[in-house]
């Protein structure tokens, strides 16, 4: 029982700190902080979403002590080359040194000065600004905090506000596109004419969206959380709510070349679900398999995605029409000269793409 309560103190501590932040309180905080954390991720590159959400974890919404006593929004102690202001507060011991500021926009901005020039964050600068979940883990392994749920908490404040919308507009920010938004609600933002929940579930539109090609990866954690390749083609596994323009600028390509690399529509931007997202042209054929067979779900364009082959070719070495889909059980062929000439026929369950 001991060793039982060692290990779930921590995470009542933590349900307690998170309760103790009212919705009201976490807004107005969001509110009067969100430009400031954009500019930061404009200037550094740590994702607004994850400044945000440690300032209002660390800070309990600008209403811990710590807080209103120093502007210090992030628990930053002094550490030995500090030579600024110092306020000495309780924390892991008794009577710490904790850096003082004159404002909280000079606490946010020792913040990313902090994160950016400390050798052992050096590597979470290589990872997807919109991929807050890596951030969130990173920053724990990092060592900056010892609470062993901190890398939930900063998810959970991230998902539960909406947070990841600043991080997209930083990005757009940062390439010469005007952005601008104001919260509909605590979770909810507005794309377009596309209405999108940041859930700790997924993310959808106001309106349940008939099932698309990409269905079938929906919940896959078989692939990596970095690059990878696919029929020797670079590929991520992207998350829903991944903005494709900060991935395409993310990784040095053009918006348009990246949706001509997925077949994707012109107007294509924030993923509704997780889905294969080429960073290179596939490949016209397979260079290691003859035929996929069709799963229970699969379309024609689930398996170009799934085996890094162009959907063209696909529709050219089955003799398919747009629009039509293959059978469950099928072999579609990946390769010339193989064709098969079974008749295609569209499925009930499946939505027409084309």
């Amino acid at each position: 029982m001991k060793r039982l309560f060692l290990l779930t103190f921590p995470m009542f501590f933590l349900l307690l700190r998170i309760s103790a932040q009212t919705d009201d309180t976490v807004k107005q905080y969001i509110e009067k902080y969100k430009e400031i954390a954009i500019n930061e991720e404009i200037r550094t590159g740590i994702p607004a979403a994850i400044t945000l959400a440690q300032g209002i974890f660390e800070s309990m919404a600008g209403q811990s002590d710590l807080a209103i006593a120093s502007n210090n929004h992030f628990g930053i102690k002094c550490k030995d080359n500090w030579t600024g202001n110092k306020v000495y507060h309780d924390d892991d011991a008794r009577g710490e040194c904790f850096r003082s500021y004159a404002t909280v926009e000079e606490s946010y901005r020792d913040h990313s000065d902090f994160l950016k020039t400390r050798p052992n964050y050096t590597f979470l600068f290589s990872i997807d600004p919109t991929d807050y979940k890596a951030w969130a883990f990173g920053l724990k392994k990092a060592g900056y905090a010892t609470n062993p749920a901190y890398a939930y908490a900063i998810i959970k404040k991230i998902e539960d506000n909406g947070l990841q919308q600043y991080t997209l507009i930083a990005l757009q920010r940062a390439n010469g596109i005007e952005a601008d938004v104001a919260l509909l609600n605590s979770t909810t933002t507005q794309s377009n004419n596309l209405h999108i929940s940041f859930t700790s579930q997924n993310i959808e539109n106001e309106q349940t969206p008939p099932a698309t090609a990409f269905e079938e990866f929906a919940g896959n954690d078989n692939y990596p959380i970095s690059i990878f390749t696919i029929n020797k083609t670079k590929v991520i596994y992207a998350s829903a709510g991944t903005s494709l323009f900060a991935l395409a600028s993310n990784n040095n390509i053009s918006l348009e070349k990246l949706l001509e690399f997925n077949e994707l529509e012109n107007n294509s931007d924030i993923l509704i679900r997780s889905q294969l997202i080429y960073l290179e042209k596939k490949p016209k054929k397979s260079n290691s398999k003859d035929f996929h067979i069709v799963g229970n779900t699969e379309t024609i364009e689930v398996i170009a995605q799934k085996e890094g082959v162009q959907l063209e070719s696909l529709f050219e070495y089955n003799k398919m029409q747009k629009g039509l889909q293959p059978a469950p059980g099928e072999k579609v062929y990946l390769k010339p000269g193989k064709q098969s000439f079974y008749p295609r026929l569209l499925p009930k369950n499946y939505a027409k793409v084309g």
